[in-house]
């Protein structure tokens, strides 16, 4: 249904005849691909369980840090379940032309822009439950979300791109060279964080979790249909589906199990996050790092 609903709008557009599919036409589309459609829908049902679980988990914390680190982690399901809803319904999904110079070059092909806007929101949760947890300061924690927002937008942008493939191969380095200050800060800052505020040994073992398997996202998009085409839109989407599970909910059951287990050691970390060193009594102004 895809592929013939794609050759037709490619076959106007050759007459010269203007077409824009509906979003009834769209969610059409996707409905017909069975592959497509399961990857919206078993992310639909698993963000509504994480949800309901993670409130569960969540029933008995106190301390407003550890709060903070399960209202934000419970923000990503949340996020979730309403961005696949919305690709599922066709709302956040386009049938762009490709540029020539693309495998798939004078094709309309189906372009998932909705995952961009659920990574947008739902990333900078993950990294703030992650630096919640590593103890970091109002510095890093900024860096880092304004990079991964960055990164992300930027990615859309190259998914959108349409005008050259040169431009959409521009625009994916700039959004990998976002991301290469995202693991900077998880990598090399949070790590030492994490360590002082007692937190290493689960900070750690997330941080390797989000560093594999968001590396994953640029890999499969430059081997989706949005880059060389390698692997079609169903695959596509279903590998960034398996992503996001392990990314999101593997990752928020973990910490939240966590603490939920071990809130008295999130309540000995500062009650404010500054931007240098915690105040000692009797001390002046902390100093900037």
């Amino acid at each position: 249904m895809v592929e013939a609903i794609a050759a037709d709008v490619a076959t106007f557009a050759q007459l010269g005849v203007p077409l824009e599919m509906t979003q009834t036409e769209i969610y059409e589309a996707v409905r017909e691909n069975t592959l497509l459609n399961a990857s919206f829908w078993a992310n639909i049902a698993l963000a509504g369980v994480a949800i309901l679980l993670f409130v569960y988990m969540g029933r008995n914390v106190k301390d407003p840090r550890a709060q903070l680190i399960w209202v934000a982690t419970l923000m990503v399901p949340l996020v979730s379940i309403a961005s696949y809803t919305g690709l599922a319904s066709g709302l956040t999904i386009s049938f762009l032309e490709m540029p020539s110079g693309h495998a798939l070059a004078g094709e309309e092909v189906l372009t998932m822009w909705g995952r961009y806007l659920t990574w947008t929101l739902s990333t900078p949760m993950i990294l703030l439950a992650l630096g919640l947890l590593a103890g970091t300061n109002l510095t890093k924690l900024f860096t880092i979300v304004t990079a991964d927002i960055a990164m992300c937008v930027t990615g859309l942008a190259a998914a959108l791109t349409t005008s050259s493939y040169g431009l959409r191969w521009f625009w994916y380095f700039i959004s990998c060279t976002f991301f290469l200050v995202v693991l900077y800060v998880l990598l090399v800052e949070w790590p030492k964080d994490a360590e002082a505020a007692n937190t290493a040994e689960i900070f750690n073992l997330l941080k390797i979790l989000t560093v594999v398997l968001w590396f994953g996202y640029p890999i499969f998009w430059a081997l989706g249909a949005e880059g060389l085409a390698v692997l079609d839109v169903a695959i596509t989407s279903w590998a960034y589906s398996f992503l996001d599970i392990g990314a999101k909910y593997v990752f928020a059951f973990l910490l939240l199990r966590w603490v939920a287990a071990n809130e008295h050691v999130i309540a000995n970390q500062p009650a404010i996050i500054g931007t240098g060193s915690p105040r000692e009594p009797g001390t002046g102004t902390p100093a900037d790092d």
